[in-house]
């Protein structure tokens, strides 16, 4: 049962390294279309 809850622990943090690198590179697609429909720079 420890050796389990320990691999799970191990698992879930590239998981959540995953979901965050997803949610900012879904905000930075986003951004870019949103400047590049207006005509002006991302930086």
């Amino acid at each position: 049962m420890q050796t389990l809850l320990i691999t799970a622990y191990i698992l879930v943090w590239p998981l959540l390294t995953a979901i965050v690198l997803g949610v900012l590179t879904h905000g930075v697609i986003k951004d870019y279309r949103e400047a590049r429909k207006r005509g002006t720079t991302v930086v």
